[in-house]
């Protein structure tokens, strides 16, 4: 039971809300050690209340959930975890990590708030409307960055970036109902309602205009934020974020893939280090280019 319930927590999303450590990263903090410990109770935090979104939805989609061909052998579907415990933890869960949060920084527990409370309208709600499913898990993105920002007290954080962490999670998004629709085909709409109101064509078209626009506005970020090194270093970051994109679309379109991004980028290594090398080329400009 205990194995079934941390399963249905799903620790491997929690990669998700490393997100949080983008202020600390990008205002060029990420070495001062109370900022940072902050930022990681911040993480853990973030993660709680993620884990008690996933546990609702997983009680919301049961049913759903046994007709998907790997879905169904999560804990709550499979019958491995007793719906009443994850009741249980859906309710102690967040009653205990949101009042720390709020302990921690009052505006980071409001962004916590909002993001529980976006994140399970999501569940029950706004999943099944067409476009705006994709566009509250991209808000879900923009909330972790958010969240981090008065952990720190941003002095150089850029509006830019939100923009691309919009635009990002819009791609994966969109690139995770393609994956849906294909692989469910014509079971599609039992597993999950909105996919009805999608086809194959309407998505590519969308994923067209998201890539695009990710690269559009990734490139202005390199060039024209403040804060970044006068000699416009940051544009060398360009190459890695756009390998990343295609190798995203070639897993879509060539290998059918296209599920969950956090296990996607650490099976697929070549993805993987063009994450790590985009990282850590990221950290050596802020932090060795400073202007």
């Amino acid at each position: 039971m205990i194995v079934g319930l941390i399963r249905t927590m799903r620790p491997k999303q929690w990669t998700k809300n490393l997100f949080v450590f983008a202020a600390l990263v990008f205002d060029r903090k990420l070495t001062n050690p109370v900022l940072f410990a902050k930022t990681l109770v911040a993480f853990i935090l973030l993660c709680l209340v993620s884990s008690t979104v996933y546990l609702i939805n997983d009680l919301v989609d049961i049913e759903k959930d046994r007709q998907h061909p790997s879905k169904r052998l999560r804990p709550l579907p499979s019958g491995q975890l007793k719906p009443v415990v994850a009741i249980v933890a859906a309710i102690l869960i967040p009653a205990i990590s949101l009042p720390s949060a709020f302990l921690l920084n009052l505006y980071f527990g409001l962004i916590v708030t909002v993001y529980l409370l976006v994140m399970i309208a999501y569940s029950f709600w706004l999943k099944n409307v067409v476009i705006v499913d994709v566009l509250t898990i991209a808000a879900g993105f923009v909330l972790r960055v958010a969240a981090g920002i008065p952990m720190v007290h941003v002095v150089r954080f850029s509006p830019w970036l939100y923009v691309c962490t919009t635009l990002l999670a819009l791609f994966i998004g969109f690139g995770k109902r393609r994956h849906e629709l294909s692989l469910l085909q014509a079971n599609a709409n039992n597993h999950r309602a909105v996919l009805n109101d999608y086809n194959l064509t309407f998505l590519d078209e969308m994923i067209g205009v998201v890539t695009a626009s990710t690269v559009m506005a990734y490139s202005l970020y390199t060039f024209s934020a403040e804060g970044l090194p006068p000699n416009h270093a940051m544009m060398l970051t360009i190459p890695f974020v756009l390998y990343g994109i295609f190798r995203y679309l070639y897993l879509i379109h060539v290998r059918n893939e296209g599920g969950t991004p956090e296990e996607i980028i650490l099976r697929d290594k070549s993805l993987l280090a063009d994450v790590l090398l985009w990282g850590l080329s990221v950290i050596v400009i802020l932090y060795f280019f400073k202007p």
